[in-house]
Order: structure tokens, then sequence, then C-alpha cells
């Protein structure tokens, strides 16, 4: 799709920061040659529609022989979402997959009752040098979804609607929003998009969603006069209209929300549910290392090791 007339901002900038309910500033941490950083959960608010985890991975550069070798530890109670913008890895998880991704597709893995899954640099990958960045979010499952099978689903770049306007280009990778719907599975109303805008472009949030968030990943924004530059997350007041612009540097965003879940969860390693027994009997069971006849299973060709339980 060449234009979307949604796209383009029918209302005014929002009046004034009281508009943004929450300003996150994200916790840095080293992972051992690449930097994460976590907006979400923050201390201030825990979700954002139903997003509990959003971390941005890099920008990371590899030499020769590097890479990332993330091994295969177990999910509970909802359903994980990475999107690169450079670089890419092997994804393999206990259904069977075995799949690479790169920039601008979707691995959407559902893990419900429970999954297992490792991320790792390709062979090929690792022959020369090589970046890596993006970001990986959790989506909470509704509680009445929380126990379902689990499940992977792999969409590709062309797959996605593609919005252009005056100045903008937008990937909907998850839910709907302007007026477009992503083909991916989900379980709740929700939006997640990839924006970048030219300098002075302007973009209007969705008005459909109860909570709206946008995370600033490159250059920087204005709302209602103040400058938000790359490394920010705001989360906006419910119901406001809300206008984005970038600034002369132009700027690239995630853009996040939705409906919100009927209440808090409960959060522990990398489990989610919306009780504590559940998140208990989670890890009684990978503590367990059954892995013929238990809850978990490790992914077929990258079984030879796995995360413990932390103590």
């Amino acid at each position: 799709m060449s234009w979307n007339p949604t796209l383009e901002p029918n209302c005014p900038d929002a009046g004034s920061l009281d508009a943004i309910e929450t300003l996150i500033i994200p916790r840095s941490r080293d992972l051992g040659g690449f930097e994460v950083r976590r907006a979400l959960p923050a201390p201030a608010r825990q979700m954002v529609g139903p997003f509990i985890f959003f971390d941005q991975i890099g920008p990371a550069e590899f030499i020769t022989g590097g890479g990332i070798d993330v091994r295969p530890h177990p999910h509970i109670g909802l359903a994980t979402v990475t999107y690169l913008y450079k670089g890419g890895f092997r994804h393999r998880d206990s259904l069977g997959t075995n799949q690479i991704i790169a920039p601008g597709e979707v691995n959407w893995m559902i893990a419900g009752n429970g999954v297992t899954h490792s991320e790792r640099t390709t062979e090929d990958t690792r022959k020369a040098k090589s970046e890596l960045f993006g970001i990986q979010t959790w989506v909470a499952l509704p509680e009445k979804d929380e126990e379902m099978d689990a499940g992977f689903e792999h969409q590709g770049k062309d797959a996605l609607p593609f919005l252009q306007g005056e100045g903008k280009e937008v990937r909907l990778i998850l839910g709907n929003a302007w007026g477009e719907k992503s083909p991916v599975r989900t379980f709740s109303d929700m939006f997640y998009a990839d924006a970048i805008l030219q300098p002075g472009a302007k973009l209007p949030l969705p008005d459909n969603h109860e909570d709206r968030g946008v995370y600033v990943m490159e250059g920087e924004i204005t709302v209602a006069g103040d400058r938000f530059e790359a490394g920010r997350m705001m989360v906006f007041r419910p119901g406001d209209s809300i206008t984005i612009t970038a600034t002369e540097r132009g700027a690239r965003l995630m853009l996040l929300g939705g409906e919100t879940l009927n209440g808090p969860r409960y959060i522990s390693w990398n489990f989610v549910a919306s009780s504590q027994e559940k998140i208990d009997a989670a890890k009684e069971a990978w503590a367990a290392g059954d892995w013929q006849h238990g809850r978990f299973n490790l992914p077929p060709g990258d079984s030879d090791e796995f995360m413990p339980l932390p103590n």
C-alpha cells in the first residue's frame, strides 16, 4: 500500500505533557559483548496493554566467530515476538521449529502451558563480522489462554501491512491500527508497529486502543513541544488525540499498546502467569528436568545444554 489517509494527522499535537502518563528510561545491562536496554516492566508501569516485557537488543557488533548463544530455556503464560533491524539468528524450540529470522520478519512464539526455545547465531554468520539490532517483547496472554497449547508462527517481511504517508513508513507487526490488520494470530486487542519518520513528519497514534506507548529507537521526536531522544518510552493517557512529530534528526519508533488485561501478572525468571501457583508449578517442572515425560522438553537439535532454574 503506497498511501493511507489514516496515517495523516487529523488532530493537533498534544496540548501539554499531561497527555503523557508515564515516561520510562530503560535500564541497561551488559550480556557479554552486547547491551540490552529493558523498558518493561518498569517500576511505574508493568505493562502497556498486554506488553509486559520490552528489550532493545544492541546495536551490537561481533567479531568473526562471535554471536549470541541463548541456551534452551522455558516460558509459560505469554507469547514472545522478535523483530530485528539488523542481523539474524536461528530459533529452535521444543515444538520442533527451526527458523532463521531476518530484519523485518516476525517470530511469534506462543508459550501457553509451556515451551522451551534457544536462540543462536548461525555458523555461516560467524564466518565474518556481524551485527545485531532489534527488539524482543513478551505479550501476556489473557487468563483464558494462559494454558493453551504452545505454538509458533513466522511471518515474512512482505506479509506484514506496510503503510506510507507524507515522510513516513510504518510496518504493522501485530494487531490492528490505522485501518490495517497484521496476519499474526493474537489473543487480545493490540497493536505493535515499526515506524520511520523523516525530519518534520507527523504520525497520529491509533485512537482505537485503550493503552498506547511509543519507544524511540533512533533519532528524536517532539510531543507537546518537548523533545524525547532515543532510549525513551512514553505511555499516553487513554482517549487523548496524540500526534508524534520527528525533529530535524528524523526518528525510528516502535509503537505498542492495546486493551489492558484483567489484572496484573506475576513474573519470575522466564515465566508469566495470573497466579503465583502457576509460576511455582512451572518452576517445579523445569527443575525436575524430566525431558521425556515432564511438562517441558528440549528443542530437537539443541538439547545438549539448558539454562538451570536460578537459585
